[in-house]
């Protein structure tokens, strides 16, 4: 059995593609090439004997066997990164957080200089979420996930509640057909997110507005909630905005809100963690902060400014 079993380098690689569904991104990942990644996922399919991947002409998608393999590794290379990660030298003070990237980058970054400042022993390292949790190796000590506390083998905590609302550029608005009712959407290219991590809020919506019977005639989907935000700042079309995402944007300007219809919604914010790890001094740390910078005293002025 010893010359049957693969290279750790090569089931990392396998894991990142599994996880990513793409060559690129488990090569940036892992900085390798796109090649070097081909090589060695072709090296294990040599070795098993098996297909892991479909290789379709611009995507990726895991065979059954391939699926079957990856959950039969994943426990023993969290529980190597789990031990590497505790064996190794100042690992108290080195705090891996796993968060969608769309939260990172409006929310969660620029917080950091604020944690930063009264935690400055903490090393920080943050590794963006793009395929769904349940499918997340556990080699990290936070997240920051997006929906209904539907994690009953976690401790999560809520971190911010969200309404959902319509937002366009304001370019779009002042260029393009009028946006005084619900009903001119048919007008406009609509901007859906299509995400295993984040719910289309565009039928709940129109619910809400009363315009159920509103069927739109042009769209465009994007694979995540940063790229559909992506496409409304640039006015490509109306996007459905989260008031923590889009707060800034609206304050600046970059965004506007056509209507004053905002659906509370179901999902929010959590910031969670596994049940073992909640006793580390660097996660009760983040956590705390985590929850005064969002739930706390200044928290008030971020809602506010998002309805500006």
């Amino acid at each position: 059995m010893a010359n049957k079993f693969p290279s750790l380098s090569v089931l990392r690689a396998f894991e990142a593609t599994a996880r990513h569904l793409s060559f690129t991104r488990a090569a940036v990942e892992l900085h390798l090439t796109q090649t070097a990644i081909s090589h060695r996922i072709k090296e294990l399919e040599n070795l098993l004997g098996i297909q892991l991947f479909n290789r379709l002409k611009t995507s990726i998608t895991l065979t059954e066997r391939g699926r079957a393999y990856l959950e039969g590794i994943r426990p023993a290379l969290s529980q190597i990164a789990v031990a590497t990660n505790n064996s190794s030298q100042h690992h108290e003070n080195k705090l891996t957080i796993t968060c969608q990237i769309a939260f990172a980058i409006k929310c969660l970054m620029p917080a950091l200089a604020d944690f930063h400042r009264r935690h400055p022993e903490i090393e920080l390292r943050i590794n963006p979420t793009f395929v769904s949790y349940d499918s997340h190796p556990q080699d990290f000590d936070i997240a920051i996930w997006h929906g209904m506390n539907d994690w009953p083998k976690w401790d999560a905590q809520q971190i911010l509640s969200e309404e959902s609302f319509p937002v366009c550029s304001p370019q779009l608005l002042a260029q393009g057909p009028p946006l005084r009712s619900p009903a001119d959407l048919v007008k406009h290219t609509i901007v859906r997110t299509v995400s295993p991590l984040i719910a289309d809020e565009w039928s709940a919506w129109l619910q809400l507005a009363n315009a159920a019977d509103v069927i739109f005639k042009r769209e465009m989907s994007c694979s995540s909630l940063f790229l559909s935000t992506a496409a409304a700042l640039h006015g490509l079309g109306v996007g459905m905005g989260r008031t923590s995402l889009s707060r800034d944007d609206l304050a600046a300007g970059r965004l506007v809100e056509p209507f004053r219809i905002r659906l509370p919604s179901e999902s929010s914010y959590y910031v969670l963690n596994q049940a073992e790890k909640s006793e580390l001094p660097k996660v009760k740390l983040f956590k705390a902060w985590v929850l005064d910078y969002f739930n706390g005293p200044g928290a008030a002025s971020l809602t506010q400014d998002a309805s500006l």
